[in-house]
């Protein structure tokens, strides 16, 4: 599998036919940064709460038995709290799913960060899974861009496309409008490949998104992100 780099302009909200996405309003900050977001098209029905302060509490119901694996480690490894029930037509492939709930959760992190006033903004991780080693960097930037270099010989986990995994980061990079850097540094076993993966982003999310109390406005010289 070749090394790709994708920066593509993040998706409209209206871009399915028929689809629509709202946040559903956060918790006063006394509780925690949070989100919730409905997405439903004509392929996917999606509603997912997302808390940025939390403990690493998780409970996944995707349909898609791998992705939800992988969002539990994720969930787990960056100490967010994360509810996600989606239904889709996963008898057609896991692709509109996979993707969807990326958009969702990308729009979601966006949600809860608001401004990103006093934000660290960068983040990076690296972590081995036996034979295994996955670094992923993070800028929350507001400009998308993914460089995805994760290389299996195998095209499958178990019945999971394993190429689902690049559309369902670009998606979410699109919508949070962040750079995500993957790499793989070392690997063997498709399953350890991107189980790593999972959790360097989760912990380097977990870096990207906490606040910095030396930070004044956003960490930025023009004075946006």
């Amino acid at each position: 599998m070749k090394k790709r780099v994708t920066s593509i302009a993040p998706r409209s909200r209206t871009s399915k036919a028929r689809a629509t996405s709202r946040t559903k309003g956060r918790a006063p900050s006394s509780r925690g940064r949070q989100a919730r977001v409905s997405r439903h098209t004509n392929e996917t029905n999606i509603e997912l709460a997302l808390t940025l302060d939390g403990s690493g509490r998780y409970d996944v119901a995707t349909g898609v038995p791998f992705l939800n694996h992988m969002l539990e480690l994720f969930t787990r490894h960056g100490f967010f709290d994360l509810q996600v029930r989606a239904t889709g037509d996963v008898e057609v492939d896991d692709h509109h799913t996979v993707e969807d709930v990326g958009l969702a959760l990308g729009e979601a992190f966006r949600d809860a960060l608001g401004p990103k006033t006093g934000l660290r903004r960068f983040g990076e991780a690296t972590v081995p899974l036996d034979e295994s080693l996955v670094q992923v960097v993070v800028d929350l930037s507001g400009r998308p861009f993914l460089a995805y270099d994760l290389k299996t010989r195998q095209h499958r986990v178990g019945t999971f496309d394993i190429e689902l995994i690049h559309d369902f980061l670009l998606a979410l990079a699109n919508q949070l409008g962040a750079n995500i850097h993957v790499r793989m540094l070392a690997g063997r076993n498709p399953h350890h490949i991107i189980e790593a993966a999972f959790k360097a982003f989760a912990r380097a999310m977990d870096l990207a998104t906490q606040r910095d109390p030396r930070v004044v406005g956003v960490l930025s010289t023009k004075g946006t992100l």
